[in-house]
């Protein structure tokens, strides 16, 4: 990581009441009727072992409505009054935006600009002023905390706050009711909400489960927190999983995931992609890229395969626009489409004699681009290039193999 912004550890215990198991108990009672008890299935094609704690299919597409609600039904009723304003990418909007509104509050959210289409209509859709803010999270959540003191608003967090914290950590305490020999969970990180509050919650039932927090390895913020053993703000790169998009870990969070998360490992943009597909294909639902990123981390051998493992698929809010795109990466990760470049002699039947390779090894051709001016190709030669169905990545080894046996360049 480059360009790092050390901050020193705060934390006022004072004004800030510490986590407790009593708080988490109290939010799943205040959340029976509000937020749903998201289903915890087998998942085999994905890995041996393998369980999905669905959120994407909470009220809001979103795990973030349980901590949402769990603070804002805890402001005392002058604050109420005032209204709540939060920052987020999008899921802790929706979340903050239907809790506001089915207790009669006024909310107002800072959204980075970039958020997608789908999570910004979505939030107006439930009620609130929506804010846009050029740049990331971090910019939305200054603009929110000076909207606060301009106006009077409590500013209700997305991850650093221990009753949004508690909410979260209500995930953990139904993945024990449901599978009570759990051996290991794994979580994505963005701030630290989602996974401190279930780190605490199942550390303090059961110490024996592992847990594995997973973050998008462009903005690793809170394992290289833990690396240099203090908070600091990572730079600012593009990910797809934008819930997980937060450059500098909470001073409540850290020290959490310091003390209560076993492993931090990061995944790829095309790791990502492709666990987006398999959850689509062989589980037949939709995660955003943060919600597929726990996924990716067991389906590319990060975690412990041998452990009965639950991943949190913590929310399904893709803006469908980058579907596609998605898609295609994902195939092209899981060596399910790829693309070949090659030379064949410039005369009759030697394009022909290509195709018949390739059709021989069970290779479906998507696209063919036939070019005479080419920088690889010789004067009597011409560069063809190919898209592919394929079936694996063993698959496209066949393939390249097949065509170098029989005299055909290879090139990148």
């Amino acid at each position: 990581m480059e360009a790092l912004d050390i901050r020193p550890l705060t934390m006022n215990t004072e004004d800030t009441p510490m986590l407790t198991l009593d708080m988490i108990w109290d939010a799943q009672a205040a959340l029976r009727g509000v937020a749903r008890r998201t289903p915890l299935e087998s998942a085999p094609s994905l890995g041996e072992n393998l369980y999905i704690k669905a959120e994407n299919l909470q009220l809001t597409g979103s795990f973030k409505l349980r901590g949402a609600y769990n603070k804002i039904r805890s402001l005392p009723p002058e604050a109420a009054a005032q209204g709540v304003i939060a920052c987020s990418a999008g899921n802790h909007a929706q979340g903050i935006a239907l809790s506001a509104a089915k207790l009669g509050i006024p909310a107002v959210i800072c959204m980075p600009a970039g958020a997608p289409i789908s999570k910004v209509e979505a939030t107006r859709g439930y009620g609130a002023e929506v804010v846009l803010v050029p740049g990331v999270y971090d910019d939305a959540a200054q603009e929110a905390a000076r909207l606060a003191e301009e106006k009077g608003y409590t500013f209700a967090h997305p991850f650093d706050d221990p009753c949004v914290i508690a909410g979260q950590g209500t995930i953990g305490l139904e993945i024990l009711e449901q599978m009570p020999d759990v051996e290991q969970i794994v979580c994505p990180i963005g701030g630290g909400g989602l996974i401190s509050g279930i780190a605490f919650a199942v550390k303090g039932l059961k110490p024996s489960c592992r847990i594995v927090g997973v973050q998008a390895a462009s903005v690793g913020a809170m394992l290289e927190s833990r690396r240099v053993g203090q908070i600091v703000t990572v730079r600012n790169q593009d990910t797809i999983a934008d819930g997980i998009h937060v450059l500098t870990p909470g001073k409540l969070t850290f020290p959490l995931c310091q003390q209560y998360v076993d492993e931090i490992v990061t995944v790829t943009e095309d790791e990502i992609c492709a666990a987006m597909l398999a959850l689509m294909e062989n589980q037949k639902t939709v995660a955003e890229g943060a919600g597929a990123a726990s996924v990716a981390a067991c389906m590319f051998g990060k975690t412990d395969r041998d452990k009965k493992t639950v991943c949190i698929v913590s929310g399904g809010n893709v803006d469908v626009t980058t579907l596609s795109r998605v898609i295609t990466k994902g195939l092209v990760k899981s060596g399910r489409i790829v693309e070949i470049s090659t030379e064949v002699q410039d005369k009759p039947g030697s394009l022909i004699h290509l195709l018949q390779i390739v059709s021989q090894t069970g290779a479906n051709i998507v696209s063919i681009h036939h070019a005479r001016e080419d920088e690889h190709a010789d004067v009597a030669a011409c560069t063809v290039s190919m898209v592919l169905e394929t079936r694996d990545a063993e698959h496209v080894a066949h393939i390249r193999q097949a065509l170098s046996s029989k005299g055909y360049p290879l090139f990148t």
